[in-house]
């Protein structure tokens, strides 16, 4: 049975080091792997050497690729979501959802998807809704109403004298 006493690493995982300048029967004595002469033989000679140009300090640099907006998203929810949570006749709205746990914020506006199906006449209001989500809502005898976003914009500062 496995056990943490009798636990052991994988053959050739473990490696030993390797002791430089411990004499000439090491292996490595005399030169300690470093050649003879020049500025990699001396003491803090490799750290001098890595300073070339910003182009190839460039190129070491991993790249993060793709573009991540700083827009904010619009809180997604399913129709099956306003089916399984709502009555027939209620107000559908980010407020009642944000209620219920079903989205984390009203700030940045909700959009409706037309996953699932919905039974309900329900009075939906939202910031967007997809195509389907607006024909499946009003096949079922709902109403729509669309917000607009609205941003809060920064005040201005009023001279006083």
């Amino acid at each position: 049975m496995l056990a943490l006493h009798n636990l052991k690493s994988a053959p050739g995982a473990t490696k030993r080091h390797k002791r430089i300048g411990r004499g000439s029967g090491s292996g490595h004595g005399n030169y300690s792997t470093r050649g003879m002469k020049g500025q990699r033989a001396r003491s803090g000679g490799k750290s001098g050497l890595a300073l070339r140009s910003v182009r190839s300090y460039l190129l070491r640099i991993p790249k993060n690729r793709g573009f991540k907006s700083l827009a904010a998203k619009l809180a997604v929810v399913n129709i099956d979501v306003l089916e399984n949570n709502f009555k027939a006749g209620q107000t559908v709205n980010a407020r009642a959802l944000h209620k219920l746990g079903l989205i984390n914020t009203v700030e940045n506006g909700l959009k409706i998807l037309s996953s699932g199906e919905l039974k309900k006449n329900l009075i939906v209001e939202a910031n967007a809704f997809s195509e389907l989500a607006k024909s499946k809502i009003e096949a079922a005898g709902g109403k729509i109403k669309l917000i607009s976003i609205q941003k809060s914009q920064p005040k201005k500062a009023v001279d006083q004298k």
